[in-house]
């Protein structure tokens, strides 16, 4: 038995993507593009894994201009939020769709140890975010010699 994870939002199985697809595009001039879907869209994707005593966040913010991002640490949680803008207003009567997503996003991650802003390297280049967190010393695996 396969377990698929319940999204109700996707009520239509993956092979059906077709006639998915046909109720989509029948439906895209009166869709509303707000609301709890709309929310759950403009988190940004993030990759996590540790690697050598560091934890690594890549976390994807297209779009959004370095100014526009704010880092927060406090004791064992890192919060990543900003906002993306707009570009150039655009009238809705003239829209065909609109997918991409603009407004303020957060995302909040807790680790298992006290993060030292020190020791949080940042970089921005082509719409990734990186972010390498050094574990602290106490906390790293330690080889025991066996005599």
């Amino acid at each position: 038995m396969e377990l698929v994870r319940y999204m109700p939002r996707n009520f239509l199985t993956p092979g059906n993507a077709p006639f998915s697809d046909l109720f989509d595009d029948f439906f895209a001039p009166f869709a509303w593009s707000g609301g709890l879907e709309s929310a759950e869209a403009h988190l940004p994707s993030v990759d996590i894994y540790e690697k050598e005593n560091r934890i690594h966040i890549n976390a994807e913010l297209p779009g959004v201009s370095k100014e526009d991002i704010h880092l927060d640490v406090k004791g064992r949680t890192l919060i990543i939020s900003g906002e993306s803008k707009s570009d150039a207003e655009i009238k809705e009567e003239n829209s065909y769709r609109r997918e991409r997503r603009y407004g303020r996003f957060a995302r909040t991650f807790n680790l298992a140890f006290e993060i030292d802003p020190e020791k949080v390297e940042a970089k921005y280049e082509n719409g990734v975010l990186s972010l390498i967190i050094s574990r602290p010393e106490e906390l790293q695996a330690k080889q025991i010699t066996i005599q």
